[in-house]
């Protein structure tokens, strides 16, 4: 199948409307129709629903885009990756949301360069939800990311389990209680998600969450870790104690054979079982703002194991 022509219907399907998809593209209307033409003769399915007034996607284009969407990914990937291994300045990509690493990511950096024939490691800081993208795109060769995140092409290790507190504002009516449950929050368990997507939606960082917090105008419900991490005037931490768990885990592309993205990988699970070893951050306090942790090596969270092998390993890594 030419690449070419999933491009080019990629671009139909996102724009729903053959003229922007071709300004996109560069191109004009009639070969950009023709081209999908020839796609969906060559599949022997219609990929769209064509008329005078819309276009929409058929249950055939609905089930082609995400399989065209990481096709074109690897793709890229395979050529990124290509030109990474022959340069001659070797280095892993690590993938982090700022303040999303949950106090392992210094002791992960400093476990690693201490194996024998460690590369150097460029953390690449991202937002929220993009580090699958840059492991499917080859732009990052491993990524902490918090759970739930789109496996699609991607292997992963989950590496702490931890409990969850909501920020509120001193004057907040919730602020006074030692510990509070989700429906003190108008939520329930399986509400979580959401309303965790739409938390974040209100600031850019963290540091804009917690200011908004503080001010009154926002309560966010954040892993145990944060309140030991990033105690701070105005900001009142509280457990909620029938939260799901917050996981931490680590992840890299299903395709790597990477000996130094597999030493990475195995210094992470080092790292956080030694974290869980020591319970730090597993619990936070029930009065007012949580103690910070220290700032070294032992600025880590943990709470039980909640990890297991990965579904396909990757190689052995000669440490």
């Amino acid at each position: 199948m030419d690449s070419r022509l999933l491009h080019y219907f990629v671009a139909v399907a996102e724009e729903l409307n053959f003229a922007r998809a071709a300004e996109r593209l560069g191109i004009s209307p009639p070969p950009l129709s023709r081209a999908i033409r020839r796609l969906e003769d060559e599949l022997g399915v219609p990929l769209f629903d064509r008329t005078t007034h819309r276009v929409a996607l058929t249950e055939a284009g609905e089930v082609l885009l995400p399989e065209a969407r990481f096709a074109l990914d690897a793709l890229q990937a395979a050529g990124r990756r290509a030109r990474r291994a022959a340069g001659p300045d070797r280095k892993l990509v690590l993938a982090v949301k700022a303040d999303g690493d949950a106090g392992l990511l210094e002791p992960l950096l400093e476990h690693y360069a201490a194996r024998p024939g460690a590369l150097p490691v460029t953390v690449r800081l991202c937002a929220w939800r993009e580090q699958p993208r840059l492991l499917r795109r080859g732009e990052a060769d491993a990524a902490l990311l918090h759970e739930p995140f789109d496996r699609t092409g991607l292997d992963s290790e989950t590496l702490l389990e931890e409990g969850r507190v909501a920020a509120l504002g001193p004057a907040h009516p919730l602020a006074g209680r030692d510990r509070i449950a989700l429906a003190d929050l108008g939520l329930r368990p399986g509400g979580l998600h959401r309303f965790l997507e739409e938390t974040r939606g209100v600031g850019r960082d963290l540091a804009q969450l917690l200011t908004l917090v503080a001010l009154g105008d926002t309560v966010a419900v954040l892993p145990a870790s944060v309140a030991g991490r990033y105690p701070r005037p105005g900001v009142v931490y509280r457990p909620v104690t029938d939260a799901p768990p917050s996981l931490l885990a680590i992840a890299w592309p299903q395709q790597s054979r990477s000996l130094a993205t597999a030493a990475l990988v195995r210094s992470a699970t080092d790292v956080a079982a030694t974290a869980r070893g020591t319970g730090a951050g597993a619990a936070v306090p029930a009065d007012a703002t949580a103690r910070a942790l220290p700032s070294t090596g032992e600025r880590r969270t943990g709470a039980t194991d909640a990890g297991g092998p990965a579904a396909q390993p990757l190689p052995d890594a000669h440490a």
